[in-house]
């Protein structure tokens, strides 16, 4: 059985990143979709928001859970057994960090691998903080994330 991980901070889950779970979803026997917690790090939802609607997302999804984590990653792969990081990725720079990021944990944590899933192309240009920035405007992201976060962001941005 292959377990695989994929983290992020989903602040909040776009498109892409439900795109990347369904690809992977038939890839894997698991799938532990990390909500990163870090206190350094400013979020627009809070944690047991984003946790809300990262369940909502992946109901759909029989061999997917999602789970929060404020650790490295590598030692949330350890302790749940998995060999699998899933990165994805939408150009060159991403390309450049993770792979970076990758490396380092591979140091840390030689029994897990990292594989990278490009995004389809329909989801390239979608970054959560640009997503963010155009739902504060009163922008339309519908096209860019699902059903449940479009609300969550319009709930966020009416509340001030």
């Amino acid at each position: 059985m292959t377990k695989a991980v994929f983290p992020g901070s989903f602040d909040p889950m776009t498109n892409g990143h439900i795109n990347i779970i369904q690809r992977a979803a038939k890839l894997f026997d698991e799938i532990d979709v990390v909500i990163a917690v870090n206190d350094d790090k400013k979020y627009l939802f809070s944690t047991v928001e984003r946790l809300s609607l990262v369940q909502e997302l992946i109901m759909p999804f029989r061999n997917v859970s999602v789970h929060v984590w404020d650790g490295l990653i590598v030692e949330y792969a350890k302790q749940t057994g998995a060999k699998v990081l899933i990165r994805g990725i939408r150009n060159m720079n991403d390309f450049s960090y993770e792979f970076d990021l990758s490396l380092m944990n591979h140091n840390l944590n030689p029994e897990v691998e990292t594989l990278y899933i490009p995004t389809d192309q329909k989801f390239l240009l979608l970054k959560s903080s640009a997503i963010k920035e155009l739902a504060k405007l009163g922008g339309d992201v519908s096209g860019m994330v699902p059903e449940n976060v479009k609300k969550a962001l319009e709930r966020k941005y009416r509340q001030g």
